[in-house]
């Protein structure tokens, strides 16, 4: 899959993700892999789909090119998160191999900084299993 995510800029998303409460609601289980599928809900907004991306993984190819994994990670560092778009799905891509409940949290965490809206305003509701 080797690819380049192409940049979104928060500021170019919907309004809504800055001032309602927001949910981000997985489509597949979080044991999934390097990329579990989902959407971000508002109180009477249309979905809007959200992915959820680890860069690091690497068997049995590279899941994004060089470039774009260092970027994330210095996003990251910096305590931010990467807004892109990979094959026509906007993703949320951040350092690792897999998702926790923890790290699901923190990118959420940072999209809701990114986009001016309190972290508080946003939850998640995660799918067990693969």
């Amino acid at each position: 899959m080797q690819a380049a995510i192409t940049d979104i800029d928060p500021f170019d998303l919907p309004d809504w993700l800055g001032t309602l409460e927001v949910v981000w609601c997985s489509d597949a289980g979080l044991r999934t892999g390097h990329l579990v599928k989902g959407r971000l809900t508002g109180d009477g907004e249309p979905d809007l789909v959200c992915d959820l991306l680890a860069v690091d993984e690497a068997y049995p190819e590279p899941v994004v090119d060089d470039a774009t994994r260092l970027r994330v990670h210095q996003a990251w560092r910096h305590g931010q998160v990467v807004v892109g778009d990979l094959g026509g799905r906007m993703v949320l891509a951040v350092p690792g191999t897999g998702f926790g409940p923890d790290l699901v949290l923190e990118a959420l965490a940072r999209l809701a900084r990114a986009v001016g809206a309190r972290a508080e305003r946003y939850a998640a509701l995660l799918r067990l299993g693969s």
